[in-house]
């Protein structure tokens, strides 16, 4: 047996596991973001970055390897309740900035961190933090991160009270 297939075969870390859910994370808002902008259909995006995003080589970057399951989850139930998600965060944002005004790759984001606050039993403050990850992803020079945290943070308290 080669080293390779053994490392194939040992249990992924919790480390491993955090890393891969957390790439699900971003790759849901890029998925997301493809869906309202592209012209494709949900499984169809699905099935793109299952087979060609997760774990392969662009210009010699790396891309980690999601959790399948988390990623196929946040964007089905993303786009599933995006309705109640779009009503919550709504109400998450100040009045002149209403969903509509908001940078598109912020509304997937937004609506992905909705379906998981709603739709799952992730801990919020959990989401929170992950989905700050992801904003910082995006915008790693810009206030959005602390904006996601503010709207996020509204919006998990709206979902599941009882966690605060």
């Amino acid at each position: 047996m080669s080293t390779g297939e053994e490392e194939q075969r040992k249990p992924l870390s919790n480390n491993q596991k955090r890393k891969m859910k957390s790439a699900s994370r971003l790759y849901a808002v890029q998925a997301l973001y493809q869906l309202e902008v592209g012209e494709q259909i949900l499984d169809q995006v699905i099935l793109e970055f299952l087979d060609h995003r997760f774990g392969a080589i662009v210009e010699d970057v790396e891309w980690l390897e999601g959790d399948a399951k988390l990623f196929q989850q946040l964007v089905k139930e993303a786009v599933n309740w995006q309705a109640k998600v779009d009503q919550m965060t709504d109400r998450a944002l100040v009045a002149k900035w209403p969903l509509g005004r908001i940078d598109s790759t912020l509304r997937a984001l937004f609506r992905a961190a909705g379906a998981e606050l709603t739709q799952a039993e992730t801990p919020p403050k959990v989401v929170i933090t992950e989905f700050v990850d992801v904003a910082r992803a995006f915008f790693p020079e810009g206030k959005e991160p602390k904006f996601v945290n503010a709207v996020l943070d509204h919006m998990a308290r709206e979902a599941k009270p009882e966690a605060f």
